[in-house]
Parts: C-alpha cells; sequence; structure tokens
C-alpha cells in the first residue's frame, strides 16, 4: 500500500504499525548497527509509483527503514513524501543484474542500484533480519 506520509497522522501512523509494527526502539537499533538503508538511486518502478515520480524533475532517490514485521520504502515527489509498506510476509526482494536490486509487494516494485558496499550491506542484513521473523510457513511443521 502506498501512503502520503507527509503530514503527522494518527490514523495513518496506526495503518502502518499495524502493518509493519512499531519503530525499535534505540537499543535494538544500537544492537542492529542501524535499522536504514543509505540513499537508494530508483532505475525503474511499477506504473502507479513512476507516476508519483515524475510529477517532478528531481532524481529519483528512496531510502529503507526496517520494522519488526517488514520494511517502509519512502520516496519524495513535489514536496512530499510517500512510503510503501511491505510486511515482510508480502516482500519479495530480487538480484537481477549485477548492481541493481528489486523490492517487490504484490504489484508494485521498485528497483534501486546497489553500486556501493554499504547498499549491499544493507541489503543482506535486510535479508538476514526477513529469515529471522517471518511466519512459521506450513511445510516446515
Amino acid at each position: 500500500m502506498i501512503l502520503n506520509v507527509s503530514y503527522n497522522n494518527k490514523s495513518i501512523t496506526k495503518k502502518i504499525d499495524e502493518e509493519v509494527g512499531k519503530p525499535f526502539t534505540l537499543r535494538e537499533r544500537w544492537a542492529m548497527g542501524g535499522i536504514g538503508s543509505p540513499k537508494l538511486i530508483i532505475t525503474d518502478a511499477s506504473i502507479e509509483i513512476r507516476n508519483l515520480l515524475i510529477l517532478d524533475n528531481n532524481r529519483d532517490t528512496c531510502n529503507i527503514e526496517m520494522r519488526p514485521k517488514g520494511v517502509i520504502l519512502r520516496f519524495r515527489s513535489l514536496l512530499e513524501t510517500f512510503a510503501l509498506i511491505v510486511p515482510y510476509y508480502k516482500l519479495t526482494l530480487y538480484k537481477g543484474e549485477s548492481s541493481v536490486y528489486s523490492v517487490y509487494r504484490d504489484h508494485y516494485f521498485v528497483k534501486v542500484a546497489s553500486d556501493t558496499k554499504a547498499v549491499q550491506k544493507f541489503f543482506k542484513k535486510l535479508l538476514a533480519h526477513k529469515a529471522d521473523n517471518i511466519p512459521t510457513s506450513l511445510e516446515d511443521l
């Protein structure tokens, strides 16, 4: 789900917290070595996200915040901040080309360039955290 998170709205904050959990505490963030990605350059996106990004002439960038039950991918367009809320059970990550990671949720997707070691390190951390926190599947029982 894509939400406009530019303004402090309790109903939107409640939706986000229900979907991906409340933010980590400062102690948990410190223990994890940070929960946010560096600035990611968007190379491609689904049509809904692309329609928001083409409204201004700025470079298309985003960042990803890890939460206990999912991730929030934030991007800006026309002085507004939008967020793609992705719980771990709907999160799919692909590393297609040598320097492009793809983040999918249902029919939404964002492809980001991974040209630095920091970006690659963040995605490894994200995959490890997802593996630890995804619900148990029926095949595992």
